[in-house]
């Protein structure tokens, strides 16, 4: 008979061996029961032995924390299961594959063809894995963030999709009690026990914007829009209602409010008014306008009563535009020293445009004899007895344009002790006020002299816009 204790206990036999036991056994009867009977008592022995192992692990790791005492447990099963999957596998092996099952015949038993199993088990890896897993539960109380939500109003005074923060967000405070499960130092997860509010989060507000108008534009509330036509501000949003301004083409207005996507709210030069969106345009839209509005702007302080010893505002291209191509300026004079006028404003502090208008009605735009003979443009040093004797000569239109231009400031067009160019002071002689009516009274005999020369200056300056 085979010795089937010590055959059973040989832990390095392979199936092989396995088999050919079995086929011992085909030939004496009493063999497999025996063979049962002593398999059996094996693996009471073996499992009576882990299960004190066990009791004695579980033991250890309960006296270190009783939170553990669960998962000491499912080790236990975890471990015995696997004991009991790997003592099956010895007979059973899943890649051991029977062409026919054992059949008793004739109180034997016949044993079929088998496979080989090439992928033998290792017994000894698969307890240590499961009986090595370390898997700790904590409880903690924490404080924790609440995140805030994001809250978005519809703003028609703002630029369609543009977006302003209305409101910052702040975070919100909870106390939470939490049970954490960590499994070989590794977090795992949470059970929430309990949670209490400290703070309440504050939304996040966001205005996001509807106004085509303003996108088109790329302005805002509070920005500076120009008339594209001359046109008027009404007193109300409506076609019909008053009056308030009229507002001529290219002048500039600040925009203050949008009522609707047809009409908004501005103000020209302090008088508030409501206006139509479809006739205002911007620099984004319109980048030339800039230049017009400043052209504006500068026409629009052109008057019979405006102050004369201050600049015009004019740049030198200004000049240059103004004075080139005048139809009556058959001599070219005007238009050959227009940088002379030009030079003689930013030093002497005197309107250049006047002092032009000055030399064009007193010269018949530089076809009088005197203006021929002797360069003077304006008559100056004649008087109505002996004009042309008593008129002063110079040597260049420049010289007579410089000379003028100081008589002016000194004399005329400031009061006395007035400072003024390199460093003098005005004498005021002939001061009454620095406009052309205030010229006129000791200037020329003239009482309509005045008009005549502003005249001229409304047309240079209107050459500006053409």
């Amino acid at each position: 008979m085979l010795d089937n204790k010590n055959s059973f206990n040989n832990e390095n036999r392979n199936l092989s061996d396995v088999f050919k036991e079995l086929q011992a056994m085909q030939r004496q009867p009493n063999a497999w029961q025996e063979y049962n009977k002593q398999a059996k008592k094996t693996m009471k022995k073996q499992n009576k032995k882990k299960n004190k192992e066990l009791v004695a692990f579980a033991s250890r790791k309960h006296s270190q924390d009783n939170v553990k005492s669960n998962d000491l447990k499912l080790s236990q099963i975890i471990i015995g299961c696997s004991i009991f999957v790997i003592s099956m596998a010895l007979f059973f092996p899943k890649d051991l594959s029977f062409s026919e099952s054992y059949a008793k015949s004739d109180s034997s038993y016949e044993v079929a063809n088998y496979e080989l199993n090439r992928h033998r088990l290792n017994i000894q890896n698969i307890i240590s894995e499961n009986a090595g897993m370390d898997r700790v539960k904590e409880q903690v109380t924490e404080d924790r963030d609440v995140e805030f939500e994001t809250n978005y109003n519809d703003n028609p005074t703002l630029p369609k999709g543009e977006e302003v923060v209305n409101q910052e967000g702040i975070l919100g405070k909870d106390r939470v009690t939490v049970v954490k499960t960590y499994e070989n130092g590794e977090f795992i997860e949470e059970t929430i026990l309990a949670k209490e509010t400290l703070t309440e989060p504050t939304p996040k507000i966001i205005d996001r914007g509807t106004s085509e108008f303003l996108a088109k534009h790329k302005v805002h509330i509070g920005d500076t829009m120009y008339l594209v036509n001359a046109d008027t501000l009404k007193d109300k949003a409506e076609d019909n209602a008053n009056v308030v301004a009229d507002v001529k083409k290219s002048l500039d207005v600040k925009l203050l409010e949008l009522p609707n996507e047809d009409w908004c709210k501005v103000s020209f030069d302090g008088v508030e008014g409501y206006i139509k969106t479809s006739n205002l345009t911007s620099a984004y839209t319109t980048p030339n306008i800039v230049e017009k509005n400043r052209i504006q702007r500068i026409l629009l302080k052109v008057n019979i009563g405006m102050e004369l010893n201050k600049t015009s505002g004019l740049t030198l291209n200004d000049y240059k535009k103004i004075f080139t191509g005048l139809p009556n300026d058959t001599n070219k004079i005007f238009q050959d020293n227009y940088q002379a006028f030009y030079n003689a404003e930013k030093q002497y502090n005197i309107n250049g445009i006047f002092l032009a208008s000055i030399a064009i009605h007193e010269s018949a735009w530089g076809t009088s004899q005197i203006a021929k003979d002797k360069y003077n443009l304006f008559g100056y040093g004649s008087y109505d007895e002996t004009p042309y004797e008593s008129s002063l000569d110079f040597i260049s239109y420049e010289e007579c344009i410089d000379t003028v231009a100081r008589s002016l400031v000194k004399y005329y067009l400031n009061p006395a002790g007035t400072r003024i160019y390199g460093g003098e002071t005005a004498e005021g002689w002939y001061y009454n006020g620095p406009t052309i009516e205030g010229v006129n009274t000791r200037y020329a005999s003239d009482d309509e002299w005045h008009e005549k020369v502003f005249n001229y200056m409304e047309l240079l300056y209107n050459r500006l816009d053409s």
